[in-house]
């Protein structure tokens, strides 16, 4: 815009300087015929063929004059033009400098100010990383104290009552457990944090290659030698799965059936922090559906389980291998038993702990189709939020779709609502048989148009509708959007599974219990939820299941809750399941 107005402040200006030429050159005419007029002499007469011939010499000079003024005019004229264009083209060549100039500051200001911003951020994140040492050494000093103080009441036990003594010993046991729980966790958070530190200065920092966190030593080390020998050297005919996690293969260890898991983490901090969490959690947990860890092995980030042949329920819902479809009884088993599961997670003491990435592809089943809960890498113990609320906070939510909380994926907040959302998706699962992708729109749609009979899944069997619809309504409550509306699995859920799976079990014969079960093998309500054992003597506990004997007493000896919910027993008492008894033995003498 600037360019225009400059060239036509040009042409006024050549206008201009044009129309005061021709003015100039009028004057200068004007100027010379006044000046040659002749004044009248009355004295002096000339003849006047003369006075002709003077007039014409004189027009031919002025003539001459007034051209040679004409083409001086055409010439400055035509000077002043190109004057003016050449002006206007530095001009031009001015302003695209200037732009130029413009851009350049601009950038180098940005550049500046990225330099400052990684700067500040680089020495916050020192100063956090001193922060945390601090908290860790401190946490050391404290254990220390607590150890000395552990040492001191030692000494004193002889002088103190029994009893006394015994509970100061269970209180300073239980603070010791604490503390140690305190410190493996301020370190994973500060090989978390490091990790995500490295990830964003990865080009400017010489990646981290080792990091060393230290959990708990409740289980057995193996050895890569003992791995390669137990797979045939990873065999790839002894591979039973792949995935982004890695590769898993079966083996035998001290002739035992076991599933090996060798995590893929390529050096990358994360994968090496999931593969020690999972550690850390197996190693303080124990469930009879939670998958048992057997032990690991640290140099190739391997993790060694009982090996369970029936693959995932992410597996038998497909019919992967063209395997049978699970009978409604086996689909109603499984239900309560995850829910036990994650009622036993979730009340863990001192703090609970949320999987995280509960879906039909982490549930295990084993010959008897008992459902096993594994794959705890993203698992976390929560803490107390400013709302008292149990939460764990993250900038990076990880999930699986349509099984992932949307609140959690939106605000990064993980609780025990997280895991009972993922928990109704499932239900709906195992009701439908269908894909998760809009499976709560799809059950929404069906219960309100009393067309919920339409989209069971039928290969199922009979599935009474009246459980249908309890188990519908439940897991509708567990996948609401929001979470403050979510059922809660002991007061709300856990009430109606436990008589549930009581009624499938009864209804449900030893061919239809497990669908693949050899000849040999025997109805899973034989087995001692504890040991995992036929039962020679069973009992019934408060809590409504039946267990060994031997198995539930000693447990009683040393807690006051359910082996399989975790919750509080309203007594101790055991009555003999004389029923199954003579029914497991009548079994056992027919044979297989």
């Amino acid at each position: 815009m600037s360019d225009e107005l400059d060239y036509s402040d040009s042409l006024s200006l050549h206008e201009d300087s044009s129309t005061e030429h021709s003015g100039s050159r009028s004057e200068l005419l004007s100027s010379l015929s006044v000046d040659l007029k002749m004044p009248p002499t009355e004295h002096v007469q000339s003849p006047a063929p003369h006075r002709d011939l003077e007039d014409m010499d004189f027009d031919a000079d002025l003539q001459d004059r007034l051209q040679k003024a004409f083409d001086e005019i055409v010439k400055l004229k035509k000077e002043n033009l190109e004057e003016s264009c050449q002006r206007q083209q530095v001009e031009k060549e001015l302003l695209v400098v200037r732009k130029k100039a413009k851009k350049l500051q601009d950038h180098l200001l940005k550049e500046l100010q990225h330099s400052k911003g990684f700067e500040e951020a680089r020495a916050a994140d020192q100063r956090l990383i001193q922060k945390l040492k601090k908290d860790i050494e401190l946490l050391k000093i404290q254990r220390d104290e607590y150890l000395e103080k552990f040492h001191q009441a030692s000494d004193q036990i002889l002088l103190q009552p029994l009893g006394a003594a015994k509970e100061a010993h269970e209180q300073d046991k239980h603070e010791i457990e604490t503390l140690r729980e305190g410190i493996s966790q301020l370190k994973i958070h500060r090989d978390e944090y490091l990790a995500k530190f490295q990830e964003k200065n990865k080009p400017k920092l010489a990646p981290v290659q080792d990091i060393a966190v230290r959990y708990s030593e409740g289980h057995t080390q193996f050895t890569l030698d003992q791995l390669k020998l137990a797979t045939e050297n990873f065999s790839e005919l002894l591979k039973i799965g792949e995935g982004g996690y890695g590769r898993v293969y079966k083996g035998t260890i001290c002739d035992t059936a076991v599933a090996i898991k060798i995590l893929r983490h390529n050096e990358n901090l994360q994968g090496l922090l999931q593969f020690q969490r999972e550690v850390l959690i197996l190693t303080k947990v124990r469930h009879p559906h939670l998958v048992n860890l057997l032990g690991a092995c640290d140099e190739v980030s391997a993790l060694v389980y009982d090996y369970l042949p029936n693959g995932s329920l992410e597996d038998r819902l497909s019919c992967k291998g063209n395997t049978p479809a699970l009978t409604w009884q086996v689909r109603t088993r499984i239900i309560g038993e995850i829910c036990s599961a994650l009622i036993f997670l979730h009340s863990h003491k001192p703090k609970p702990i949320v999987h995280g990435d509960l879906k039909p592809s982490n549930i295990l089943l084993d010959a008897d189709l008992v459902s096993k809960l594994g794959d705890f890498g993203i698992a976390r113990f929560l803490v107390p939020s400013d709302t008292s609320t149990m939460v764990h906070l993250t900038d990076h939510p990880i999930g699986t779709m349509f099984y992932s909380d949307p609140e959690y994926m939106a605000h990064g907040e993980l609780t025990q609502g997280s895991d009972v959302y993922s928990f109704g998706i499932i239900i709906l699962r195992l009701l439908t048989g269908r894909h998760p992708r809009e499976i709560v729109k799809r059950v929404e749609d069906a219960m309100i148009n009393d067309e919920l009979h339409t989209i069971i899944d039928r290969s199922a069997g009979e599935w009474p509708f009246v459980q249908v619809q309890q188990l519908a309504r439940i897991a509708m409550r567990c996948a609401a959007e929001k979470r403050r509306r979510r059922a809660d699995l002991v007061t709300d859920v856990w009430p109606v599974v436990e008589t549930m799976m009581k009624n499938a079990s009864l209804s449900a014969c030893p061919s239809t219990s497990s669908s693949i079960q050899d000849e040999s093998s025997v109805p899973h309500y034989f087995l001692c939820p504890i040991l995992q054992k036929v039962m020679k003597n069973p009992h019934i506990a408060a809590d409504g299941f039946t267990y060994e004997a031997e198995a539930i007493e000693e447990w009683l000896e040393a807690h006051d809750t359910s082996p399989m919910t975790n919750l509080p027993l309203r007594n101790c008492v055991t009555i003999p399941n004389s029923a199954l008894r003579l029914v497991i033995q009548e079994h056992l003498q027919r044979g297989p």
